[in-house]
This record gives C-alpha cells, sequence and structure tokens, in this order.
C-alpha cells in the first residue's frame, strides 16, 4: 500500500515538473526581446567585425613584404597589440588570416589601378588612364610592392591555396582589360584585327616585370620605359583610325 501510494506521489510530481518546465518554456519564447539586447548583439557583431578587418589590414603589410612563411605570430601579435587568442579568435589559422590579408591588398591595388577608369569615355583612353595609374598612382597601396608579383612568387612551390587566390587574382585583372579592349571594338574605337586576350597579357606582363625590375635596380626609369613603350603600341597598333572620304 505504501508503495502505491509512493508511485503515485513521484508521478503526480513528474507531471507538475514537465508542466512546469513548458509553461517556462512558452513564457521565455513568447517574451519580447529586449531591443537594448539586440542593440548590445549588433554592437558586439560590429566592433568583432571591424577588430577583423583591423587585423586583416595590419596583417596585410606583413605578408606582403616578409611572404607568409617570413611572417611569424610574434609578428601579427606586434602589429595588431593582439595576443595569439585574440587573432585566430577571428581566423581559423594563419592560413586564412593570409588569405584575406592577399585580398585586402589586391582590392586596394585594383581599385587604385583602376579609379577614374569608367569616367573615360573612349576605351583606347581607358587603357592609357590605366597605364598612368599604374605608373604614378601609389599612395594608398599595401606597402611591399604589387601583392599579386609577391604572393605568385612566394607560393609558387609551397602554398598551393596562396598561389590559387594569386592566379584567380590575375583571371580577375586579365578580365577587366580583355573587357575594355572588347568594348572598345564594338564602338569602333579598337581595330578589329586586334586580340583582346594577347593586348591584355602584354599589357599586364610588361608592367608587372619592369615594375619588379625597378624595384630591383631601385630605377623608377624601367616601369617609365615600360609605361612609354605600351603608350606607343596602343596609339599606333590599337587605335582605330578614322575613316577618311574617298577623293573625288
Amino acid at each position: 500500500m505504501q508503495s502505491r501510494k509512493t508511485l503515485e506521489f513521484l508521478s503526480q510530481g513528474r507531471a507538475g515538473l514537465v508542466t512546469h518546465v513548458a509553461s517556462q518554456q512558452n513564457a521565455t519564447r513568447d517574451r519580447p526581446v529586449s531591443s537594448k539586447g539586440l542593440a548590445g548583439w549588433k554592437n558586439d557583431v560590429r566592433k568583432g567585425e571591424e577588430t577583423r578587418q583591423e587585423i586583416i589590414r595590419k596583417a596585410a603589410q606583413l605578408f606582403n613584404q616578409r611572404g607568409y612563411e617570413g611572417t611569424a605570430l610574434s609578428d601579427l601579435m606586434q602589429a595588431t597589440g593582439l595576443e595569439k587568442g585574440g587573432i585566430y579568435r577571428h581566423f581559423d589559422g594563419k592560413q586564412e588570416l593570409a588569405e584575406a590579408a592577399f585580398e585586402h591588398a589586391w582590392n586596394v591595388a585594383m581599385n587604385t589601378r583602376f579609379e577614374g577608369i569608367d569616367n573615360v569615355p573612349n576605351a583606347v583612353d581607358r587603357l592609357l588612364q590605366f597605364l598612368e595609374n599604374f605608373r604614378d598612382r601609389r599612395a594608398g597601396l599595401v606597402p611591399g610592392g604589387c601583392p599579386l608579383l609577391n604572393t605568385a612568387i612566394d607560393s609558387d612551390d609551397g602554398n598551393p591555396q596562396l598561389r590559387a587566390k594569386a592566379r584567380q587574382a590575375f583571371d580577375s585583372w586579365l578580365h577587366r582589360l580583355q573587357s575594355i579592349v572588347e568594348e572598345g571594338q564594338r564602338k569602333a574605337q579598337i581595330r578589329s584585327d586586334v586580340d583582346a586576350a594577347e593586348l591584355a597579357i602584354l599589357i599586364i606582363t610588361t608592367l608587372e616585370g619592369s615594375l619588379m625590375l625597378s624595384r630591383l635596380q631601385r630605377k623608377e626609369e624601367l616601369l617609365n620605359l615600360a609605361c612609354r613603350h605600351l603608350e606607343e603600341h596602343i596609339e599606333a597598333n590599337v587605335r582605330a583610325r578614322k575613316k577618311t572620304g574617298a577623293r573625288s
């Protein structure tokens, strides 16, 4: 008899507990979210993203100057003012940070090189403006030289992930220049017999090669010479000539 009463008591206790837990869950679910709490959460997310971007900006200079292997964790900690945990709470590891740093450095370079291009109506003049930007607009770039050239050399044998990033960057650059040429051909601004892909490759390789040698020799004349040669080639062999009327 006593055992039966005990079981009945325990059964009623469990049922009451379940009812109490369910009611608490419903009350929590139905309670409106505090605007202060939501604002605080959004503020934390914003601050976290700002910290992440600041780490990327400071790391980009180190990776662009020293390469992947030459950039130690201690260098990153000193540059950012953060401990290891403060850095890698925003990244899975050094590899992810290096890739984000390259993307940042490359975006800065591309934005600077193509600055004002869309405001130039003629495709040939857009190419010439691009050459001028490449040669003259250095302020604001991530220190260390061209991130594409640096990363391509640094990752050639030992970092396939960074090498893939560099190849994607090259392809995007090539496509953008090629698109300018093709648009110019559609508008009869560029000669129809010009191979758009070959011209884009010629421009990129000439600029990158001369930039590398200019840095090696510490002589700006090498880059200036390459730009002048490209300008002359574009004017002589790329720009479409207006047809003259037939003589009467």
